[in-house]
């Protein structure tokens, strides 16, 4: 019964969201109006990607923000190149990317032709010339506008550090788990950032195509948003391919099938 109640104030429209739901690939079509819609994804989910692609059909966003893309890459998208995958993955330089098949994506480019392209990608080699940094060091001049000049609760660290050794399959040395936890912060700050200079060039709603694990409305760009503008409207979409065990920390979540692939752990061993 809450899970119903959830969901018919959420599609309804609700002004924010009063309750997290699980919901499927067709309520995407009817998401409830916010000025940031943060859309989660497995990266090498192509089910994950068409989801994103629909909702961004349905929302017609004034601007989209990619984790994938620099903002030098953003500014390569233009009408010429924009329907045409082939060209678009060339002048993105895709290939090299290091991001799954760009067939996946190009279909959210097209979902909302006129929306304005953003990036906010924090390349790995620029991430590691961070390391050993504060993270109000590393950010810059607003780091306090989104909470990065108070570090975390020491039983957060904690908490962070540990989820990062178990997505590294336990194989990342332990004195290197500050500098994950610091680039996660970093990333969700830089996500949040783009989106709401995003929202204050165009207005919403704005779209943001990001991992699942950036969408956490707990620790991810909704809590940096929270920070930094507290009265803007922020809906989360986590996409999962397992049910979640408790409430997953988004507004709205969906469960996909998994995908086929080898064991990320092999890379480790």
């Amino acid at each position: 019964m809450r899970q119903a109640c959830a969901i018919a104030l959420l599609l309804a429209g609700a002004a924010a969201p009063a309750f997290a739901a699980e919901i499927d690939a067709a309520d995407l079509r009817t998401l409830p109006r916010a000025d940031v819609v943060i859309l989660g994804e497995v990266h090498d989910n192509p089910d994950h990607h068409a989801n994103q692609a629909s909702a961004v059909a349905a929302l017609q966003p004034t601007a989209l923000v990619f984790e994938m893309l620099t903002p030098d890459q953003a500014a390569r998208v233009t009408p010429a190149n924009r329907g045409d995958a082939a060209a678009l993955a060339e002048a993105l330089d895709w290939a090299d990317s290091g991001w799954p098949d760009f067939a996946m994506y190009h279909p959210i480019f097209t979902a909302a032709p006129a929306a304005e392209i953003f990036g906010a990608a924090l390349p790995r080699e620029e991430a590691r010339a961070l390391f050993g940094q504060s993270a109000a060091e590393a950010f810059g001049p607003e780091a306090a506008l989104f909470g990065l000049d108070q570090p975390l609760d020491p039983d957060e660290q904690a908490a962070r550090e540990a989820d990062q050794l178990a997505a590294h399959c336990d194989a990342i040395p332990e004195e290197m788990l500050p500098d994950m936890v610091l680039v996660q912060r970093l990333r969700d700050a830089r996500l949040a950032q783009v989106a709401l200079n995003a929202v204050e060039s165009g207005g919403g709603p704005v779209a943001v195509i990001t991992g699942t694990g950036h969408a956490r409305t707990d620790q991810g760009i909704p809590a940096k948003l929270a920070h930094a503008a507290p009265g803007i409207q922020v809906l989360s979409l986590g996409q999962l391919e397992a049910a979640p065990e408790g409430d997953p920390p988004f507004d709205l979540w969906i469960v996909t099938d998994p995908v086929d692939r080898p064991d990320p752990c092999d890379a480790f061993r």
